[in-house]
């Protein structure tokens, strides 16, 4: 009889069989019985359970629990903490908690209007500063038509995201922009980290030059520097809440960092509050002033958040309490306080004008702030003196301050005669001083006009100069051209025994013979 093979059915065909008798589970080991040693067979178990162990170990290795970022519980919208999932959850670059990651995240991120296709020259030129000089760095710009997506992306429910819907529904209410980009800076740096700074920031030095080499990477989770040191102002009226803080227009962290989610979940308290106090449905229709800004989601924001954070970080290891005064005060140098590096304020804040901020050509400057996109006052202006204006035009110098409280405190005093005369006093000094702009622009662009003149004279000289030079290269390879054509007309006549070979210069030292005489000619007598 011929043999044939057995055949084996699939476990997922549909033609199994269904018998226990024909399940190949049970069918191969008693083919297979006899040819096992009988102490291997016994020891099948230890092998199974040592291999168990293995991979339970190798599990608990390549995936380690993730502590869930803290939050508050203070706002009026419903959190939900207790379903919050890890920051970072399905992301390999948040496998370790602030305290155990390395270097900080190699990304710099900005945020504006349009995407940088479609940058304004001045935009353009300093954006392009981060990346030559970070080119190991990703750059992002997050803009008004991408934002959203991102904050879905890295808050909502859905993989990945941090299922904090209640951050994304009041982020798509908000309307005041300067209140969404404060928002987006904390939200960007919590989610990813790395390096923030406003579209008119131009970068100096790398972002490696942030740390100095005296510190050790490891031991920072976030590196800001000052922007306003002038404590003596803290009890005015207007001055006193922003008089003392931390610049948040360039500053580094780490992703994760709960005084990140702790400024973004304030923000959020303090503006539904603030509605409640307006009686409007919505945060989107509270009306800000330039100093609830400020305090509410801009630099005095920022600065509290962290100086609360660094002292309860600091409870139980006794010390006394940290406040500016104490701490940062006259900074002349960087400190680390509770994993903080705290850069002195020429390194984020140089050529200010105030807090002895030096200048930007300082070799401690790491970056420059243009201003340029800091239009939003506009929207949220400031309190400005019918007669005195705005306090902040002192830039902080203390005679022009102590000059403007005087003059607003006698203002009640006065009566309507000599508050008019004032006011007539100042539209004329406001006049001139409108005037005198006028002039200085015109100036400015009539200087601009010759400059461009003469650099357009300059081009046309230079473009002529270079027709020129190609007019003397044309003329030259011409001439070398015909010169070697007639070389080789030369070379072929001579080859063909038609052309006059010209003689060999002779060498040194060479005496020609005296021409001989011509007909009728005699030779002289000897």
């Amino acid at each position: 009889m011929k043999w044939r093979p057995a055949r084996l059915s699939s476990p997922l065909s549909p033609l199994l069989p269904t018998t226990p008798l024909a399940s190949p589970t049970l069918s191969v080991p008693s083919k297979l019985r006899n040819r096992i040693p009988s102490q291997m067979r016994r020891t099948f178990p230890a092998y199974i359970l040592i291999v168990t162990l293995l991979i339970l170990l190798f599990k608990a290795e390549v995936f380690p629990s993730q502590p869930v970022p803290v939050g508050s519980s203070s706002s009026a919208i419903t959190r939900r903490s207790h379903l919050q999932k890890p920051l970072g959850s399905g992301s390999s670059s948040h496998h370790q908690s602030p305290q155990q990651a390395g270097d900080f995240p190699k990304k710099i991120w900005q945020t504006w209007k349009v995407d940088p296709y479609n940058f304004a020259k001045r935009d353009k030129n300093t954006a392009r500063t981060w990346t030559s000089k970070n080119p190991g760095y990703r750059y992002e710009v997050l803009t008004d038509h991408n934002d959203l997506l991102y904050v879905e992306s890295k808050y909502g429910s859905g993989p990945g995201g941090l299922d904090r819907p209640d951050i994304v529904e009041f982020y798509k209410t908000v309307t005041a922009q300067i209140i969404k980009a404060d928002l987006l800076r904390y939200m960007i740096m919590y989610a990813d980290g790395g390096v923030y700074a406003d579209i008119d920031v131009e970068a100096l030095k790398p972002a490696e030059r942030f740390i100095p080499t005296r510190y050790n990477v490891t031991d920072i989770d976030m590196v800001i520097g000052v922007e306003i040191d002038q404590p003596e102002f803290k009890k005015h009226e207007i001055l006193g809440g922003k008089c003392m803080s931390f610049c948040q227009w360039t500053f580094m962290c780490r992703p994760g960092l709960p005084v990140m989610l702790k400024l973004i979940e304030n923000i959020m308290s303090w503006l539904e509050e603030l509605a409640k106090q307006q009686n409007v449905s919505s945060v989107g229709e509270v009306e800000l002033a330039f100093d609830e800004v400020i305090s509410g989601t801009g630099p005095s924001a920022f600065t509290g958040a962290i100086l609360e954070d660094m002292n309860s970080k600091r409870k139980g290891k006794g010390g006394q309490k940290i406040t500016w005064d104490n701490t940062f005060h006259n900074l002349d140098e960087s400190k680390l306080v509770e994993r903080v590096l705290v850069l002195d304020v020429e390194k984020f804040a140089a050529g200010q004008g105030h807090s002895n901020s030096g200048n930007h050509d300082a070799r401690g400057a790491l970056v420059k702030h243009h201003y340029h996109a800091s239009n939003w006052p506009s929207k949220h202006p400031r309190f400005k003196h019918p007669a005195y204006g705005e306090v902040e035009r002192c830039n902080w110098d203390a005679e022009c301050v102590r000059k403007w409280d005087e003059d607003v405190a006698q203002w009640d005093g006065l009566s309507e005669k000599q508050k008019k005369k004032i006011l007539d006093r100042k539209q004329k000094e406001y006049e001139l001083e409108m005037e005198r702009l006028k002039k200085e622009k015109e100036q400015a662009e009539a200087l601009e006009r010759l400059g461009r003149a003469e650099r357009e004279r300059k081009k046309r000289e230079e473009e002529e100069r270079l027709r020129k030079k190609e007019r003397m290269e044309e003329v030259y390879r011409k001439a070398v051209e015909e010169d070697k054509k007639k070389k080789n007309q030369q070379i072929l006549l001579e080859a063909a025994g038609l052309g006059h070979k010209e003689s060999t210069p002779p060498g040194p030292g060479f005496v020609a013979p005296a021409p001989l005489p011509g007909p009728g000619v005699f030779p002289p007598a000897l």
